[in-house]
C-alpha cells in the first residue's frame, strides 16, 4: 500500500511533467509562428499572377471589351414623338375651352424605328468580340512578362543569400586566421607591422557582409513588390536550389514550341481576325438603313393615320474611306503577324545562345576553378599559420579565392537568368 506522501509526491511529479509538456508545445508552436515564410520560384509565380496589380489592372481591360460587347450587340432605341398644337394662350369669345381644344386644334402621337441593314449588329458584336480577344492575348503576354520578372528577380535574392552567406563564412575563416596571427605575434612569432595588416584586412570582410546584407534587403523588397506588396510578409524569404545544373534542348523544338505558345505571337494573328471584322463592319456600315414611322393625328375633330418611311440615298457617302482604310489595315496586320513570328525565332535563338554559353562558363568554375581556388587557398593558409610564405601571399592567396567563388555564384545566376529569358522566349515554364 502506497503511504500519502508518496501518493502526494508522485501527483506533484505528474503535475511538473505535464505543465513542462504544455510549455514546450506552447515554446513549440511560437517558434513555428515566427518562421519566415519560404517560397520556391514556382509559388512566387503564382503568387505575382494571382495579385501582381499591374497585371491586375491589365486584366480588367479585358472585362471592359467584354463590357463593349455589350454595347455593340444593342438595337437601335426606337423614337417616340408628340405634340399638341394651336393651344389658346387667351380668353375665348363665346366658345367653351373644351369645345375648342376638341374642335380647333391639333394632337399628334407617333413612333418611328431605323432598321439596321447589311447585318450591322452582328458585324459590330463580332468585331467586338474579336477585339477582346486580342486583348486576351496581351494580357497572357503581360503574364508572361511577370513571370519573366519575377524569375530575375528571384534569381537576384538567391545570388544576394549566397553571397551574404560566403560573406559570413569568409569572415569567420578570416577571423580564426587573425585571432592565430594575435597569439603568434604575442609569442613574438610575427612582427607587430605583419599583424596589424592582417588585422585592417578584416575590414573588408565586414564590409562584404554588411554589403551583402544590404543587397539581400534590397532583392527581397523589389521581389516583394512584383509578389503583390500585401501577399506576402515582410519578414519572407526565398527557398530553392541555387547552383548550376546542365540542360539539354534543341533550338528547332524549342522555337517549333515558341510559335505555337507565345501569346504576342497569337495576339498578331487574332489581330489579323480582327482586321478583317472591322473591314467587314466598314461595309456593312456603307449600307444605308431606312427609317419606318406611324402616327396618329387629331385634327379639328377628325382623327388620322399617317405612316412613312425614308432612307438616305447613297449618292455622296458611301463609307468608301473606312471601307479602303480597314481594307489597308487588314494588311498592316499581316505584316505585324510575320514581324512578330520572325521576332520569336529570333528570341529563342538569342536565349538559347545566352543560355548556352552561360553553362559553359559556370562549367568551367566548378570542374576547374573553384577546386584550384580552394587548394591554393588552403595551401597557403597552412603555410602562413606555419610562417612559410610571407602575409601579402597568403593575403593574396585569399583574394582570389574569395573573387573566384564570388565569380561562381555570379555566373550561376547568369545562368539562371538566361534559363527564365529562354522560358519567356519560348512562352511557357517547361522547356521539355
Amino acid at each position: 500500500m502506497r503511504t500519502e506522501r508518496e501518493s502526494s509526491r508522485m501527483k506533484n511529479t505528474r503535475d511538473i511533467l505535464v505543465a513542462a509538456v504544455v510549455l514546450a508545445s506552447l515554446g513549440l508552436s511560437s517558434a513555428f509562428a515566427q518562421a519566415p515564410v519560404r517560397i520556391t520560384l514556382d509559388q512566387a509565380i503564382d503568387m505575382a499572377l494571382k495579385h501582381n496589380h499591374t497585371l491586375q489592372a491589365a486584366r480588367t481591360t479585358i472585362q471592359q471589351n467584354q463590357a463593349a460587347e455589350i454595347t455593340a450587340n444593342l438595337r437601335p432605341n426606337p423614337t417616340f414623338f408628340t405634340d399638341w398644337e394651336y393651344l389658346p394662350i387667351s380668353k375665348l369669345p363665346g366658345e367653351s375651352v373644351p369645345a375648342y381644344l376638341q374642335g380647333s386644334t391639333e394632337g399628334d402621337l407617333g413612333l418611328s424605328y431605323m432598321i439596321e441593314r447589311g447585318k450591322k449588329r452582328q458585324r459590330r458584336l463580332q468585331a467586338a468580340r474579336d477585339t477582346t480577344a486580342v486583348t486576351r492575348s496581351q494580357v497572357f503576354d503581360n503574364e508572361r512578362g511577370v513571370a519573366f520578372q519575377v524569375g530575375s528577380l528571384f534569381i537576384n535574392a538567391q545570388l544576394a543569400e549566397s553571397t551574404l552567406e560566403l560573406a559570413k563564412r569568409d569572415l569567420k575563416s578570416f577571423q580564426q586566421t587573425v585571432d592565430i596571427s594575435e597569439v603568434r605575434f604575442k609569442d613574438g612569432g610575427m612582427s607587430e607591422n605583419d599583424y596589424l595588416k592582417m588585422k585592417l584586412q578584416l575590414v573588408q570582410f565586414e564590409t562584404d557582409v554588411q554589403q551583402a546584407s544590404v543587397n539581400r534587403v534590397q532583392a527581397l523588397s523589389d521581389l516583394r513588390q512584383q509578389l503583390g506588396y500585401e501577399s506576402v510578409p515582410a519578414d519572407f524569404d526565398v527557398a530553392g536550389d541555387f547552383e548550376y545544373r546542365p540542360l539539354a534542348f534543341r533550338l528547332e523544338e524549342l522555337q517549333a514550341k515558341a510559335l505555337q505558345n507565345r501569346p504576342d505571337l497569337r495576339a498578331t494573328v487574332l489581330g489579323v481576325t480582327a482586321a478583317n471584322s472591322q473591314y467587314a463592319l466598314a461595309k456593312a456600315n456603307g449600307k444605308q438603313d431606312p427609317t419606318v414611322s406611324a402616327n396618329y393625328s387629331h385634327v379639328n375633330s377628325i382623327s388620322a393615320v399617317t405612316w412613312s418611311f425614308s432612307i438616305p440615298l447613297a449618292i455622296f457617302d458611301r463609307n468608301q474611306g473606312n471601307i479602303a482604310q480597314t481594307r489597308i489595315a487588314i494588311r498592316q496586320a499581316e505584316e505585324q503577324q510575320k514581324a512578330t513570328a520572325g521576332q520569336v525565332m529570333t528570341d529563342v535563338k538569342d536565349a538559347y545562345e545566352g543560355m548556352e554559353e552561360s553553362a559553359q562558363v559556370a562549367q568551367l568554375y566548378r570542374v576547374t576553378y573553384l577546386d584550384v581556388a580552394q587548394k591554393s587557398r588552403d595551401i597557403s593558409e597552412y603555410a602562413y599559420r606555419r610562417g612559410a610564405i610571407a602575409l601579402l601571399d597568403f593575403l593574396d592567396a585569399e583574394r582570389t579565392y574569395r573573387a573566384t567563388q564570388l565569380a561562381y555564384r555570379q555566373a550561376v545566376a547568369a545562368h539562371l537568368a538566361a534559363v527564365e529569358q529562354l522560358r519567356q522566349a519560348v512562352g511557357s515554364r517547361s522547356l521539355q
